[in-house]
């Protein structure tokens, strides 16, 4: 078979303007940028479409994955590729690749095989430079910050509290934790600790995500809070006068950029936050725009449904106001077996030649998995429909153990989908299954009330969603969340920062975790976001934290187990 590459540049591209009229767009709603095949959308467009009817709106999202991933991007665009076969109007959302620590002209989030969005060089390399807009609003802000230190420190920040840090579009680990302002006042500022992110890891990339407007996106600036000042009273980007400079950085890269697959099913690739510290999902614009222009709007949420769905439903559902009507769960033979906890997959290296053999024990040990994720989607009220990711080496009785364990599961079916190697056709009992799903009574709800504590809406998510016990917190998180809710911020949804590999904080634990207590070890607020995050992980690399009266405490032994709360 050829290459991505080699697919991608065979491909027969049509002009932008013919893929617009397919969303019954015209020429004067986008501007090109560079090619016949690349544009940005006008925002005026969402005036144009809005008395039109919603199209069916269906996540694309995946039980936990290896380090390998089991292919929802390939799943979104083929579903996409496929509508068109069965007679359906399709439009896919879809973020945009980074070059930080998944950067390569290998496909990533842009597909892969016949499964593809093209033209696939400036997919994958910098687009119409969205993601340097956002560096570039990031650290406007930051140096603002400092220079404010530099000049007198007119809003009493206290130094050892600002939050907000540089971001790069790249994974430099030397740049993570550094010292700015030395050589002297006249040439480097105020001396601090701080360090750099990767571009679409920063607040302002999950601004651009989760934005409904310019104007939305000038107040959700400005309501960023980078540290606090002498007084505990939190210091914001309005206060450094720095968020309607943003914003004006921000004007063009809030436009979604039209792109389209290998068979020219329109194609809208707009922002690119991780899945982890922010919600891993592409922009609310893009899908509020292309609901408006289709039969069917398919997007993508980030990892496992754990992880990338529960953020959409939670997170983005919330402030796009738009409601699922299905929910694709992609699995692989692979994965299933990796959830036995017999093998070990490394990224780079070649699957275990004994997992590539017959064994549908190892895929029903391994189903716990597939069961909770579809459980995950159900408890928001969404249909779940499993899409089998299909492979060369998978056999025809462990596909069948699949289907029937999704079905008794409470999936509506379970579709053999092989898009990567025969694009659309391949996705055809997929496409079928999924607008079935689509018309199933739909009863969407969130998982949780804003208005509870943040602790009850982080113990929902743990227990609920992860199968945990219960949740266990340092005296740091403890004191942050109170300080939150303190400083008004406690109204905010939750965006859980854990492993992708777990349902649970750890990745060694496979399958569906239970028995286990939830740690959360810091706890930081994306206010212009909209979004408390959480970071859990392991108690035993966490350095010795002060206690604070008010805060609960915990207690590790030499193994690193809980042996207290107090």
């Amino acid at each position: 078979m050829l290459s991505d590459l080699e697919i991608a540049q065979k491909a027969k591209l049509r002009n932008l303007s013919e893929i617009a009229e397919q969303m019954e767009l015209t020429p004067d709603d986008f501007d090109l940028y560079g090619s016949q095949h690349i544009g940005k959308l006008r925002l005026d467009v969402l005036e144009k479409v809005k008395n039109r009817p919603n199209a069916k709106y269906i996540d694309v999202s995946a039980i936990t994955p290896t380090p390998l991933g089991e292919g929802k991007s390939t799943t979104l665009i083929g579903l996409g590729q496929a509508m068109k076969l069965i007679g359906k109007r399709a439009v896919i959302t879809l973020r945009q690749p980074s070059q930080g620590p998944t950067f390569g002209i290998k496909g990533g989030a842009a597909g892969g095989g016949y499964a593809q969005v093209v033209p696939m060089e400036t997919f994958n390399l910098h687009l119409t430079g969205d993601i340097h807009a956002v560096t570039a609003a990031n650290n406007l802000l930051a140096a603002m910050i400092d220079n404010d230190l530099m000049r007198g420190n007119s809003l009493n920040i206290d130094p050892y509290s600002i939050t907000w840090k540089r971001v790069l579009d790249v994974n430099d680990r030397a740049l993570r934790h550094i010292i700015i302002g030395l050589g002297g006042k006249s040439e480097g500022g105020v001396p601090r600790e701080t360090g750099f992110d990767i571009t679409v890891a920063s607040e302002v990339m999950a601004i651009l995500a989760l934005t409904t407007s310019l104007q939305d996106m000038r107040k959700r600036f400005g309501r960023i809070v980078v540290g606090l000042k002498n007084d505990k009273t939190p210091v914001t980007a309005e206060e450094i006068g720095a968020a309607g400079a943003m914003t004006v950085l921000m004007r063009d890269a809030i436009r979604p950029n039209l792109m389209q697959t290998l068979e020219n099913t329109p194609a809208l690739v707009h922002a690119g936050p991780f899945a982890n510290v922010a919600h891993g999902n592409s922009s609310i614009l893009a899908d509020l725009i292309g609901i408006k222009c289709a039969d069917y709007l398919f997007t993508e949420s980030g990892f496992g449904a754990d992880i990338g769905a529960e953020k959409f439903f939670n997170i983005k559902c919330r402030y796009s106001g738009l409601k699922p009507d299905a929910c694709v769960l992609v699995a692989t033979v692979r994965a299933l077996k990796a959830h036995s906890g017999k093998y070990k997959i490394v990224a780079g290296k070649p699957l275990p030649p004994e997992m590539l053999e017959k064994s549908v024990a190892d895929v029903e040990a391994g189903a716990s998995n597939l069961r909770k994720q579809i459980e995950n989607i159900r408890i928001h009220g969404v249909t779940p429909v499993v899409a089998i990711n299909a492979f060369a080496t998978d056999h025809v009785e462990e596909i069948e153990a699949i289907r029937r364990i999704a079905v008794e599961s409470g999936a509506i079916g379970a579709a053999v989908s092989r898009h990567w190697a025969d694009g659309g056709k391949g996705a055809i009992e997929l496409a079928e299954m999924t607008v079935a799903a689509a018309n199933e009574p739909s009863e969407f709800k969130f998982l949780y009330d804003l208005q509870q504590p943040i602790m009850a809406k982080i113990e929902a998510i743990a227990t609920k969603i992860y199968g945990a016990d219960g949740v266990i917190y340092t005296s740091q998180a403890a004191k942050q969340i109170k300080d939150y809710e303190t400083n008004g911020f406690g109204n905010l949804p939750i965006c859980m920062a854990k492993t992708h590999l777990s349902l649970s904080h750890d990745a060694a634990l496979k399958g569906a975790p239970t028995g286990f207590m939830l740690p959360i070890r810091e706890v930081r607020a994306s206010v212009g976001a909209g979004f408390i995050y959480p970071i859990c992980g392991d108690m035993r690399t966490m350095p010795a934290l002060p206690e604070h009266p008010a805060a609960e405490r915990i207690d590790i032994d030499e193994n690193g187990n809980v042996v207290g709360l107090f």
